[in-house]
């Protein structure tokens, strides 16, 4: 998080608001472990700052601060802090005196400068992510933003737009005193709130639909005055349900899929409430929520439209008339889930989805469907034919499908956890299968995955024999590189904004998005350059997504006998249930085998064709 220039020098020393936080912190007796975890970074100390030291430092400020307070503080304080020290040897401070110190401290302020490190002014866990960018100083965080633009921060792995926004408004904040100042386009719009030119407003009488950005409510809608409005102080700043809908939105900002998720059901719901119930959202009752889930079942037609930019005038809430009983059950639960929270935060006095029951669905016995994985033999072919096809002449795109293609089929990553793929997270091991005295190295591969869990896979030698002719396509050696993506794009796009962007040479990741048109790509070359492939396989090619690779791993594992246990921890299953999905899948396909294999020797048998 950006800190505030809160500074203080006195003596030799500079006291940030990381230093003020930890001294609160260690008022309050939290262990000099934490604080030194939580507030102090190397790159700003200039050595490990060791609990002991941490200790000693905060109680040098301690005092350096309540003389700062006897010189120039009121009389009443610097009595209270006279007598603490007569009783105790020392200025013994609470939360309440030292924020009266802090306060009195601000007197003599330093000031943020374009060559202090980002160490100073935010917290470690921010400054390292900048520091593993090779930011290291004020001036040059600047100088990243601005030839990167708005979306700057994707080349930071784990800052997300939360945390870029606080960053750029304290550089705004600050470039006068920086002496540099952050670009007008590096900007992160509000998701949440579009220009007032594009916005619309509705009425007890309109029916317009519009996205959640453009939605403006008159005051009969807006839930100023709504009935389940709580009395008591709220814990957050909403004066109308659109801001608390936002508000509840942006807590999920740093999660983009839930985020999407959660929005496009909110957003249904609080169209439904304004221009079918024509009631607020804070004023909605029980029964209000049982008609929307009987709504769910059938939308009105006005509300269902073809795909259409949220820009577009023909943009609906839904894109089918027909929700699967999953998705009723989803939306009213995250609907259920987005009110707990409203009434936890006091803006609203009940949450009426607590009356409410699901909608009943079906408990489906397999999970996952895997029925989207290719055959062993298919596999395999599909990797023939690519190899071939990274040898020729501008094989170099080829090339970097090869890399995500094995990511996802020889270690089981997804398509987000691909993208996020660094090389400091790779290493090799001494770990062989003990067959031969000389086993290939096996690398492994620590990723940050599904419900923002940590683990480690297996990287197999054909790719890393990959990733190695990838880098050297980035002009780059994988052995000795110690950082950067995986898999990174090779082309810099021909537009103003991209050249500037890809200004500096810096490495960039490929988005999520980028991955899905890489495989549809490959597999149109697939269908159209591979002899002889029947037209199963062209049908199973066609319906291929990143995501089948990593089944193609699920199943392949099984069926060599790999422990399923084993399994479930590459793929990072929560339970072993879901991973034995794959057992289920490999039997079908043994029987689907077994159903042709009959059918052949029928074939052969005399009088088989008669």
């Amino acid at each position: 998080m950006a800190n505030k220039p809160q500074t203080v020098t006195k003596s030799r020393a500079l006291y940030t608001r990381n230093h003020f936080a930890a001294l609160r912190a260690f008022v309050q007796r939290v262990p000099a472990a934490t604080i030194a975890r939580l507030y102090f970074s190397e790159d700003e100390q200039g050595h490990e700052a060791t609990p002991g030291w941490v200790e000693s430092y905060l109680r040098r400020m301690q005092v350096e601060l309540v003389d700062l307070a006897l010189e120039h503080g009121s009389s009443v304080l610097a009595d209270y802090l006279k007598a603490s020290a007569k009783a105790h040897g020392s200025a013994r401070l609470t939360a309440v005196t030292l924020k009266m110190v802090e306060q009195v401290a601000l007197l003599a302020v330093a000031k943020p400068e374009a060559t202090h490190s980002v160490g100073m002014w935010f917290r470690p866990l921010v400054a390292r992510r900048l520091n593993d960018a090779g930011i290291r100083t004020l001036v040059e965080l600047v100088g990243f933003c601005n030839r990167r633009g708005r979306s700057w921060w994707r080349a930071i792995p784990r800052i997300g737009p939360g945390r870029a926004q606080r960053i750029l408004s304290w550089l705004r904040q600050n470039e006068t005193l920086i002496g540099v100042h952050v670009a007008a386009d590096v900007s992160l719009d509000d998701p949440f709130s579009a220009p007032e030119s594009q916005r619309v407003t509705i009425d007890t009488v309109s029916v317009t639909l519009v996205p959640l950005e453009r939605l403006q409510l008159a005051h009969a809608l807006s839930g100023t005055d709504g009935i389940n409005r709580h009395g008591s102080f709220p814990y957050i700043q909403a004066g109308h349900d659109l801001d608390a809908v936002r508000a509840y939105l942006h807590h999920y900002r740093e999660q983009p899929k839930t985020l999407r998720a959660y929005t496009k059901e909110l957003e249904r719901f609080l169209l439904w409430s304004v221009t079918i119930r024509i009631k607020p959202l804070s004023s909605l009752l029980a029964d209000d929520c049982e008609a929307y889930k009987d709504f769910l079942r059938a939308p009105s037609p006005n509300f269902v439209g073809p795909r259409a930019s949220r820009a577009s005038g023909r943009w609906r809430p839904f894109a089918t008339a027909e929700l699967s009983a999953e998705s009723q059950l989803y939306a009213v639960r995250a609907l259920r889930a987005a009110f707990t929270w409203l009434v936890n935060v006091r803006y609203l006095a009940g949450n009426p989805w607590t009356a409410v029951l699901d909608p009943i669905t079906i408990q489906r016995e397999d999970l996952p469907k895997v029925d989207r994985a290719l055959p062993p033999l298919l596999w395999q072919r599909i990797r023939a034919y690519i190899d071939t096809q990274c040898g020729q002449e501008e094989g170099s795109y080829w090339r970097s499908i090869r890399v995500a293609l094995l990511l996802g089929g020889d270690s089981g990553l997804r398509r987000e956890e691909l993208v996020g793929a660094r090389r400091e997270a790779m290493s090799p091991t001494s770990h062989g299968d003990g067959h031969s005295n000389d086993d290939e190295t096996v690398w492994q591969l620590s990723i940050v995955g599904k419900r923002n869990k940590q683990r480690t896979v297996p990287v197999s030698p054909a790719t890393i024999a990959a990733l190695s002719v990838h880098w050297r396509d980035r002009g780059l050696d994988l052995e000795t590189a110690k950082d950067g993506p995986l898999l990174s794009t090779l082309f810099v796009p021909r537009t103003g904004f991209g050249q500037k962007k890809y200004a500096d040479g810096t490495a960039l990741a490929y988005h999520v998005d980028s991955i899905n048109k890489m495989v549809k790509w490959a597999m149109k070359r697939l269908i159209a350059g591979m002899p002889d492939l029947s037209v199963e396989d062209m049908k199973l090619l066609v319906g291929t997504s990143p995501h089948a690779f990593r089944h193609v791993f699920g199943t392949l594992a099984v069926t060599e006998d790999v422990p399923l246990d084993i399994v479930q921890k590459i793929l990072g299953h929560a339970s072993l249930q879901t991973t034995s999905i794959y057992v289920q899948a490999e039997k079908q396909r043994m029987l689907r085998e077994a159903a042709s294999f009959y059918r052949r020797l029928k074939t052969d048998e005399p009088g088989g064709n008669d």
